[in-house]
């Protein structure tokens, strides 16, 4: 699947770890993306101290910034599954008057599973299958006021 933005647009990945969120970032977007992980790992040493994440949302913001009102495409790579997180996101495009782009990770809880316990930095499963639980539909981003929602699913392959 492409990665369909309009240039200078918010894209949000939205999904439960295990999801392939930061895969697909990386293979669509080779600049512009700002990871709540990496700047966990830049402040302590360790992507999965999660009392960094109040440092790392504040590091992830003034870059969001930075980047929005110069007009660059940002994608933003973390769960974004919570709605006041998102409400947050969707505030900035607002004020930077940028379009809000959605791309909706909806795969099993399953596959999240699996894929996470394939990482060499594994979240715990209970968080995975809440985090998996949270995940908004399409219809909720779209009522939350994106400009465009984009879904990625898992096909599984014909069997023969």
């Amino acid at each position: 699947m492409e990665a369909p933005h309009v240039s200078g647009s918010l894209i949000v990945l939205v999904g439960p770890p295990g999801a392939g969120k930061s895969t697909y970032a990386r293979r669509h977007f080779p600049t512009g993306c700002l990871c709540l992980d990496d700047y966990r790992q830049m402040a302590t040493d360790d992507a999965a101290d999660q009392s960094a994440t109040p440092t790392a949302a504040q590091i992830q913001n003034l870059l969001l910034d930075a980047r929005l009102a110069r007009g660059l495409t940002t994608v933003v790579d973390s769960t974004n599954v919570l709605p006041h997180v998102r409400a947050g996101l969707l505030a900035r495009a607002r004020y930077y008057q940028r379009p809000a782009v959605a791309i909706l990770f909806n795969l099993p809880l399953a596959i999240c599973q699996a894929r996470n316990t394939a990482r060499a930095r594994q979240v715990p499963q209970d968080v995975v299958r809440e985090l998996h639980q949270m995940t908004p539909t399409a219809e909720q981003l779209a009522a939350e006021g994106f400009t465009s929602i984009r879904t990625v699913g898992f096909h599984a392959p014909a069997r023969l």
